[in-house]
């Protein structure tokens, strides 16, 4: 089986087989930074702090720290990026360096794949992944193009990916339905 990123034939327009893509972002390392910062005040108040007033003050703040830290961390890291595979019977989305969360949507669930120029986390309410009940449900780690599946049950799935264009266009081609070879007679 052959691997084509980005929507790239090979010689003489051969059919994909899998199309691949990725989109990232780089400011929520920042924001990961920040939960390290949490996490490291946790470990340094419960090094150093000689707290006189008891030590169920002391045990709140350092489990607090260390809590916010990783939730800030492991949440950021989940949507630092994204990649996207559609194969001949699927999309799959998975985010961040451990593929968590994922989502597959079989192409027999999707009506149609619109190509979408701009997608912004303002719209969405931030980044990550995301669920409003007037749109639908999105994995949004930056502000650009994305592809807009819109699903057999009414709701629509959205998600940022560079090279969006080629995604809709595979989805498309996969989505008709082959033609027949009926006897001429």
């Amino acid at each position: 089986m052959r691997h084509h990123a980005h929507g790239d034939r090979g010689p003489a327009e051969a059919p994909l087989e899998i199309w691949t893509g990725r989109a990232s972002n780089r400011v929520q390392w920042l924001l990961a930074l920040v939960g390290v910062a949490c996490v490291a005040l946790g470990v340094e108040l419960a090094v150093v702090s000689a707290w006189t007033t008891g030590i169920a003050p002391l045990v709140m703040s350092v489990v607090g720290c260390i809590a916010v830290g990783l939730l800030v961390l492991f949440g950021t890291l989940a949507f630092v990026h994204v990649a996207v595979k559609v194969d001949k019977d699927s999309l799959e989305v998975r985010c961040g360096h451990i593929g968590v969360p994922r989502r597959r949507i079989p192409l027999a669930h999707v009506v149609d794949a619109d190509f979408a120029p701009t997608v912004t986390p303002r719209q969405w309410g931030g980044w990550g992944y995301r669920w409003r009940p007037d749109i639908g449900t999105a994995v949004v780690v930056r502000r650009g193009e994305g592809v807009v599946l819109s699903l057999g049950d009414g709701r629509k799935f959205t998600v940022t990916v560079d090279d969006a264009e080629s995604a809709v266009r595979i989805i498309r081609d996969r989505l008709r339905p082959k033609s027949a070879s009926s006897p001429v007679i």
